[in-house]
Parts: structure tokens; sequence; C-alpha cells
């Protein structure tokens, strides 16, 4: 059973600025106890926010930068250069801006005829740069980035999608969910995101809230979120007290006894 911390702050400022000095002190660690640090990197509004507080002074400078390596949770089927594209935000915001090594970052290859494709091509991707079979258990990340959609979703693991039940590929095409862009993406399966060594939600807003209580309460893993599990791995929800609402300690101290007991 992971360990599960929930850790709420003020608001969305002080949430980026939290997970930014998450990503350092994962990335220190890391590269202290394994030589190198491995990510996987959401999109959204509140990580853009804690990669733009990553590539300025003075958190830029608290990272060895060219033992970093990257991958992407997920990507939306688009052009790089397009703005709903994931690694788009992540190059404008802190990839241009950061001393790392252009082979360390695996992009999504979404130049391919379909988004199946792209997913195959990403998984073989991933595994050539750890020197793995990608029929293999997937590569042991140091820290994935995730999101939480108001339906339950993270990644690009939508509620009801086929891409919930896949066990083996570590990337899969994943059709569009309900919520907005309406375009396929190329998700990390749960086989991928369940082996990390920490993985953290980033969540803020108050039209979040409801949709934490859910899944924080999710006994039945009716929400692919609640599936986040990591074996061996420990999970953090950070949140904004918008986020966190009125009346959830109930919820989160009864989720601490099932997944801490």
């Amino acid at each position: 059973m992971p360990k599960l911390n929930i850790r709420v702050v003020k608001n969305s400022s002080d949430l980026a600025a939290a997970a930014a000095d998450a990503v350092i002190d994962a990335a220190n660690a890391a590269i202290q106890a394994r030589g190198r640090f491995t990510i996987a990197l959401s999109g959204g509004s509140t990580p853009e926010k804690a990669y733009e507080l990553l590539a300025q002074p003075p958190r830029v400078a608290q990272i060895d930068w060219s033992r970093v390596h990257i991958i992407f949770g997920d990507e939306r089927f688009v052009p790089l250069d397009d703005p709903r594209s994931n690694y788009g935000m992540a190059a404008r915001t802190l990839l241009a801006h950061v001393p790392i090594p252009r082979s360390q970052i695996l992009v999504v290859p979404t130049d391919m005829a379909s988004a199946n494709a792209a997913a195959q091509a990403y998984c073989n991707l991933v595994a050539s740069h750890w020197a793995m079979n990608p029929a293999d258990f997937p590569p042991k990340l140091d820290l994935i980035l995730l999101g939480l959609g108001d339906d339950g979703h993270t990644a690009s693991l939508f509620p009801g999608k086929s891409s919930l039940d896949e066990h083996r590929a570590w990337f899969i095409h994943s059709a569009p969910g309900v919520l907005p862009p309406p375009v396929e993406r190329i998700t990390a399966t749960f086989p991928l995101l369940n082996a990390g060594r920490l993985v953290i939600f980033l969540v803020a807003g108050e039209k979040k809230k409801d949709i934490v209580h859910a899944v924080l309460t999710d006994q039945s893993h009716k929400y692919p979120a609640a599936r986040i599990s990591p074996d061996g791995g420990n999970v953090l929800w950070l949140l904004d007290a918008a986020a966190n609402g009125m009346g959830q300690q109930a919820a989160i101290n009864s989720f601490f006894r099932e997944a801490n007991p």
C-alpha cells in the first residue's frame, strides 16, 4: 500500500511554488541516490506555473539539469507547436530555459499517421532510452506529476474508456473524453504510473473540490485517479485551499485510514 500525504496551501501561487520545490527535492534525492532524475511531466495550468518557477532564479540553479531525463505522462495528438500541446507548453515555460541535453527530453511523436502509432512509437522510444524491452515491466520513474479532471480522469485516462483496462503497454492511444479539448491523446497507462517512486497530484480551484472529495473517498475505483496506487511508492496530493474545500477533512481522514492502516 502506498504512503499517502495531503498538503493544503493557501492559493494557486503557493501551490505552484510548493510543486516546484517538490520537484527540486525529488531531483536532488534521486541524483544523490542513483545519479540521475527521471520525471514525467503533466500538462495543465498549475504545472505550467510550477515550470515557470523552476526556470527562474533561484530555483533553476538548484537542480543539476545535465542529469535530468524527461518524459510526458500524456500528450494531445496535435502538432508540437499547437497551443494545446503539453510538450509545447513545457518547452515554452521550462525546457527552453534550462541546460538539459536535448537527447534527455523524450517527446511524443505526434507527427505520425495515427495516435495509436504514436503511442506505440513512444513506448519504443522510452524503452530504448532506458535500454529496456517495452514488453517488460516499465521503468520506475522518480517523479510523476499528475492533474485531476472534473470527471476524475488523470493523465488522459478517462472514465469508461478501454485505456483503463491496459495492463501491459506503457503508453496507449486514448479517445477524447467528455472534457475539452476534443482531440485524441497518447497517455501513460496504470502500469507505468503505478511504477513511480513518487506521484504528485496538483489540484487547484474551487471547481475541483467536489471531485477531490469523490476521488479521495472512492473505494470502488470509479474514478481513474483513484486507481493511482504506486507499488512501493508514495502519493502526494498538493491542493490549494479552494480545491480542498469545506468539510473535506473527514473524507481525508477516512482515506488515510484505508491507505495507511
